[in-house]
């Protein structure tokens, strides 16, 4: 898991973007009320809330349904998507990019099940989440960050095309206090070169 922000989302509608291609194994979408259970059932892990700066633990129908809302009123330089198998359509995670602060590189972020964990799902979905940045947004750099005790959400990142760039603190909600990260950019010139070149090696 990477840490993700919610602030300066604005209320209005994310607009007439295309979604984000399919990927092998899973395709991104947006989160519907149908999903609140496995929204519910996934999302209250002590061990994904740690892992992230802004959600909280024990997580509520109440923020299951806060998760919808967001989906529905990004735009911009911005998106939320759920994760979904390609072969069932369920919901498995989240990944979105947003502004976290004013005049700042747009912010990637992601979670995913732990039922899920290990399986590759998570760069598949990162993958495509750059891809629909950069096609469809008009950022020059993004950037993201995970947890030094992290080493999955690293080799994520890395695959990805993101550069580490320094550590920093962060405060977690569900960690319950500041941690140590990394912080890791990628600018849209290399990702340009990457799409030539072929995506990082595993």
């Amino acid at each position: 898991m990477v840490v993700e922000r919610d602030e300066l989302l604005d209320e209005s509608c994310r607009g007439a973007a295309p979604l984000p291609q399919e990927a092998d194994r899973v395709r991104l979408d947006l989160p519907r009320r149908d999903d609140l259970p496995d929204i519910m059932y996934l999302a209250n892990n002590h061990r994904i809330a740690a892992n992230l700066a802004t959600m909280p633990h024990p997580f509520s129908l109440e923020d299951a349904k806060a998760l919808v809302q967001k989906a529905e009123a990004a735009h911009g330089n911005s998106a939320f998507f759920a994760i979904r198998l390609c072969t069932t359509g369920r919901f498995i995670g989240v990944a979105r990019y947003a502004n976290v602060e004013e005049g700042m590189p747009v912010h990637v972020g992601y979670w995913l099940g732990e039922p899920f964990w290990g399986q590759g799902f998570a760069t598949e979905a990162v993958h495509a989440l750059v891809d629909h940045a950069f096609t469809h947004g008009t950022m020059d750099e993004l950037t993201a960050a995970c947890r030094v005790t992290n080493p999955a959400s690293r080799r994520v990142l890395v695959k990805s095309g993101f550069q580490y760039r320094d550590q920093s603190m962060i405060r977690s909600l569900g960690a319950g206090g500041s941690v140590p990260i990394e912080r890791y950019n990628l600018e849209r010139a290399i990702w340009k070169s990457l799409r030539t070149w072929g995506r990082v090696a595993s």
